[in-house]
């Protein structure tokens, strides 16, 4: 495959892994529920309404960001009466931070959109959009860092290390996913 095309295939998968995060944060930003959902829900469900992957996909603010890890760990963690309690209490004192965080990213998502698809293209204008972008991103993994902070602290040691592990296989798993991914649009483009 030339580099150009190894370009083109790996800026069109990374476009559609941003379309999808980006999908999951608008679709969460949009969620009117109340429900902080539980921190123990049966192992074998997933994703949808009520799934350890919640609402928003398995990035966005409707995962309840850092603590929707914490969330689908539940069931593996064993987690006690009083540890739920006071995760979805964590949960509920960020709620707020997190929709105002997926409207921003919504509209910046949505602004930096629209200066790729206008009708002039205006290099200035897109990446000023992709730095307003970037700063609301960067909000958020703040914002991530600081709840899982907290969560984390409420954790036996145990259970933070089986937390570290189960993200090692995800991380793991999603990396198989990038090189199936990547292997697929290179066949797509052609080697």
């Amino acid at each position: 495959m030339t580099t150009v095309s190894t370009r083109i295939a790996l800026a069109a998968g990374a476009g559609l892994i941003a379309l999808g995060i980006s999908a999951g944060v608008m679709a969460s930003a949009q969620n009117t529920s109340q429900d902080s959902g539980s921190f123990n829900q049966p192992a074998g469900r997933h994703g949808g309404p009520g799934g350890p992957m919640g609402r928003g996909g398995f990035f966005g603010p409707g995962f309840d960001g850092p603590m929707g890890l914490l969330r689908m760990l539940g069931p593996r963690l064993n987690l006690t009466d009083t540890q739920r309690d006071q995760l979805k209490n964590i949960a509920a004192a960020h709620k707020d931070e997190w929709t105002a965080l997926a409207d921003r990213a919504r509209t910046a998502h949505q602004a930096l959109n629209d200066a790729i698809m206008a009708d002039k293209l205006d290099d200035a204008t897109i990446r000023t959009k992709a730095s307003e972008l970037a700063a609301v991103e960067a909000d958020i993994a703040v914002a991530s860092a600081h709840a899982r902070a907290e969560a984390w602290q409420i954790l036996t040691p145990e259970q933070q290390t089986q937390a570290k592990q189960f993200q090692t296989e995800i991380r793991n798993r999603m990396k198989e996913r990038r090189g199936a991914l990547r292997q697929r649009l290179e066949r797509f483009f052609g080697h």
